[in-house]
């Protein structure tokens, strides 16, 4: 995976299509703020010797990414 610096961002053509609800154009947004999701998306485990652990939560990210491509596909673009 290519670091935060190197990731271009979505054409603009990209996102149109988005918003019309082309899912490859989807997919490709969603691909882009993956790095975001899958920091955001952890929680917080303590085991019996009391170390602490930050494991990925699939249930919050999997709601991330669905609240992302409700958003993408409510967007109205003005111009």
């Amino acid at each position: 995976m290519k670091s935060r610096k190197h990731r271009e961002m979505p054409e603009f053509e990209t996102i149109e299509m988005a918003i019309q609800g082309d899912a490859e154009a989807i997919n490709r947004i969603v691909e882009y703020f993956q790095p975001f999701i899958n920091s955001k998306a952890r929680r917080k485990y303590k085991d019996e010797y009391g170390r602490i652990y930050y494991l990925p939560d699939t249930y919050m990210k999997r709601r991330m990414e669905t609240k992302l491509i409700t958003k993408i596909l409510d967007f109205k673009i003005q111009l």
